[in-house]
């Protein structure tokens, strides 16, 4: 397994919105296209209206790589400056856990 979790930053209202409808066709295509990514959860922070927290989970390495090459990714990744402020990544380690694999 292989995880990570990155948190944005957004500049205002409406690079927030913009932002959140690139993140919505973007995970379309994940579901559609990547069997390897196991997790791939978007959220909202209570009190921060204009940050994002992404929880990933891929099968392994490979799996993730496999990712970063999709169009649909290469597309979020190069949009993503237009409304992104400052973001964050955490590449995680394995851990005690409930519905993810050993």
């Amino acid at each position: 397994m292989f995880a990570l979790v990155v948190k944005f930053d957004l500049f205002d209202e409406d690079a927030a919105d913009a932002f959140d409808q690139l993140v919505a066709d973007t995970v379309r295509q994940i579901i559609e296209h990547e069997p390897g990514t196991l997790v791939y959860a978007t959220n909202t922070v209570d009190g921060e209206p204009l940050s994002r927290i992404f929880y990933e989970v891929y099968r392994d390495r490979d799996a993730f790589e496999e990712h970063e090459r999709q169009p649909h990714t290469r597309r979020f990744l190069d949009k993503r400056s237009e409304y992104v402020e400052s973001f964050r990544v955490e590449f995680l380690g394995p851990a005690v856990a409930k519905g993810l694999p050993a």
